[in-house]
Order: C-alpha cells, then structure tokens, then sequence
C-alpha cells in the first residue's frame, strides 16, 4: 500500500463515515447539515470525475453539466417505471453512450476549441431536451415522485465517493492511467512511444462521465420538479471546473482541498449576494488561476520541497 493511499484512507474514511452518520443524529439543525453534506459529497464527486480526464490528460472540460443533466433526466423519465438499481444502471450507460459518440468526433480537438466544444455539448444537449419536451412530450419539465430520503440521498453519495476513488487508484496504477499522464505530458511523445491515444481518451472521458451521470441521478429526487434549466445548469460545470483547479486536478485527492472551502464560499455568497453571484463567481475563477495555477496541492508540494532544500 503506498503512502500516499494509506493516509487517505486514515484521513477519509473516518470524515466519510461522519457525512454518513449525520441523519442519525439528534441535531435540531441536521437537516441543514445533511443538506450541506449532500452539496459537498455531490461536488467531491463531480470534481474528482472531472479531474480524472481533465487533470490528467489536460484538456479542460466544460461538458460536466451535460453529463449531470443526463443522469437526472433519465431519473424523471424511467423513475416511475423501473426499480432503482435498473434506473442508475440506464443513466450510467446513457452517459457512457453520450461520451462515447461525442468523444468519437472532439477528442481530437486539443486546447481552446475543446473548451469551446465541450461548452457548447451541454447547451445543445440542452436546447434538444427543450425541443423534444416542447414537440414530443407535450411538456417542459417532469416531476420525480420517489420514495427517496434526503438521507439515503447522502448514503448514495458516500457509496459513489468510495466507488469513484477506488476506481481512480486503480486507474492510477494501470497501464490506461499511465498511458493517459503519458498523454498530459505530451500527446505527440505519447504516441510516438505507441501508445492509443484516440482510445485512451475515450475510455477515460467514458469513465468519468459515467461518474457525472450517476451523480446527477443520485441527485435527481432531491429535486422533486425537474426541467432542462434545473438539470443542464451551467454553473455546475464552471463551479466543478473552479473547485478542482483549486484543489490541484494533477492528482486523485487533489479537488477534495477545493471542494470544502468552495463548496461553503458559494453557500454564503448565495445566500448573502444573489444578485451579484454569477459575477463574484467569475472573480473568484480569475484569481484562482492568478493566484494559484497548480492550485493548493501544488502550493503544498512546493512548500515541501522548498523545506526540504
């Protein structure tokens, strides 16, 4: 077991097993904190699945909301017809199946055009979703009437956490992990060194939209009412995408230093400047490049290094 994994299981597991255990206790407020565990546990997810693609391989995705909205809708669509196992298991596979076909076509792209691209997938996602509900469905938005508590919501959230890390570790060890830093390093050496690199990218960019889906789905009850505004929010993907550039996207438990500060940041500014959030959003974006491009983790490892010189 390396270092690295032993401290995150003495550091993790007990904070996880704590989010977990806060619908048991006897707190006149716990609804409150289980709602600001689910909001935190929901960005740990998101961010790290971002980071498993993005941080790695370096392309900067901006396709988070479109996943998200996927795994909720399929939630609004099948939730009243099939069990809760079979309803995760279609938004997973439409979110795989989504990644796959647009992967296909833009992982080509590198850079600002996939930024640009991957942007642009959730507001089309986003307008077809509107077309089909307005055309097809002879509707705007579906009510999700689940037998779902905000607590089991929360035990959802800490299974696919765990299931999100040790998948990741693996990756991290596999030859696919390797070949998908190899291409973070430098794509042109990567395949020089005969490496896949159209398929590594696919599988990874799968992967990690797979992560998107569920959590989305996961989500999906809290909601109750669900339309394509709700679902293909684009602030998830911006504030997935603030949190793990944060936190350090380079490594695995890099977005968890991101995620806790940014999580109760957004909650005040919210609740305290709604009308100004979407620019101090965007403040807090430009200073988190500024200030620290490789983010806390990488802060911390320089401040290591330079302790150790």
């Amino acid at each position: 077991m390396s270092r690295g994994l032993a401290w995150g299981l003495v550091l993790g597991l007990p904070a996880l097993g704590a989010l977990a255990a806060l619908p048991l206790l006897p707190w006149e407020d716990s609804g409150y904190a289980v709602s600001m565990a689910i909001n935190l546990l929901m960005y740990v997810v998101l961010a790290t699945a971002w980071a498993i693609f993005s941080g790695t391989g370096g392309y900067v995705s901006l396709a988070t909301a479109a996943f998200f909205g996927l795994g909720a809708y399929a939630v609004a669509v099948l939730g009243g017809h099939l069990a809760w196992p079979w309803v995760l298991a279609c938004a997973a596979g439409v979110s795989a199946l989504v990644a796959v076909f647009v992967g296909l076509a833009t992982l080509r792209l590198s850079g600002v055009y996939f930024v640009i691209f991957s942007f642009g997938l959730a507001e089309l996602i986003r307008q077809f979703v509107i077309w089909y509900e307005a055309n097809v469905s002879g509707t705007v938005g579906r009510y999700v009437f689940l037998d779902i508590s905000q607590a089991q919501i929360l035990w959802q959230l800490c299974a696919l956490t765990l299931a999100l890390f040790f998948l990741g570790w693996l990756l991290g060890r596999s030859r696919l992990g390797l070949a998908m830093r190899m291409i973070g390093d430098d794509e042109l050496v990567a395949r020089h060194c005969g490496v896949n690199t159209a398929r590594t990218k696919l599988l990874v960019f799968a992967l990690s939209a797979v992560f998107m889906g569920l959590a989305g789905a996961v989500m999906a009850p809290r909601w109750t009412y669900i339309d394509p505004q709700i679902a293909f929010n684009p602030m998830v993907s911006f504030q997935t995408l603030i949190m793990a550039l944060l936190g350090g996207a380079a490594k695995l438990h890099g977005p968890l230093l991101g995620v806790i500060p940014m999580v109760l940041l957004f909650e005040y500014l919210w609740t305290s400047f709604p009308n100004y959030y979407s620019i101090l959003l965007g403040l807090s974006f430009v200073l988190i490049v500024y200030l620290l491009p490789r983010g806390v983790l990488g802060l911390l490892e320089k401040s290591a290094k330079g302790g150790g010189a």
